[in-house]
């Protein structure tokens, strides 16, 4: 698969937020992720304008957002990682990893949804610990914290 990176761009926010609702809804199926678009668009904002990053990954092959990543450098807080359904499976992930990881080479921190099994799989298959639990402050959902370190 070859990806080309690079930050997001204010006209990349469409095809973005497309990407975020499908993926989202595909693993949490039952729940509205349409109706969350204005809040996934503030979020963005909101994240970018703290300083946080949003980096893109276009699929050279048909010039189409494969992934992305909110993170933040700083601190290492991976907050988003999304791949595009029909390239699941095809080391999207993994690049889209490798970036984070590149922007982030002290280490990175997330949190996943408990039920998201194939996120967890991932995660533990990328070198990823389990450090503690909690709860989404906004879904109310039970999540796991994880860190990578080098």
């Amino acid at each position: 698969m070859n990806l080309v990176f690079r930050p997001a761009l204010s006209a990349d926010l469409p095809e973005l937020v497309d990407l975020w609702v499908a993926s989202w809804s595909e693993v949490y199926a039952g729940i509205d992720f349409e109706a969350r678009r204005v809040w996934f668009v503030d979020h963005v904002g909101e994240w970018t304008g703290r300083g946080g990053l949003c980096h893109v990954a276009f699929d050279i092959a048909d010039g189409a957002m494969a992934g992305f990543i909110l993170h933040d450098p700083r601190d290492g807080h991976l907050d988003q990682f999304c791949v595009r359904r029909d390239l699941k499976g095809r080391g999207v992930a993994a690049l889209l990893m490798a970036e984070a990881r590149r922007l982030s080479p002290a280490g990175i921190r997330l949190d996943v949804n408990a039920m998201n099994a194939r996120a967890i799989r991932f995660y533990e298959r990328e070198g990823f610990v389990k450090t503690g639990e909690g709860v989404n402050p906004t879904s109310g959902l039970p999540i796991f914290h994880y860190r990578w370190r080098p």
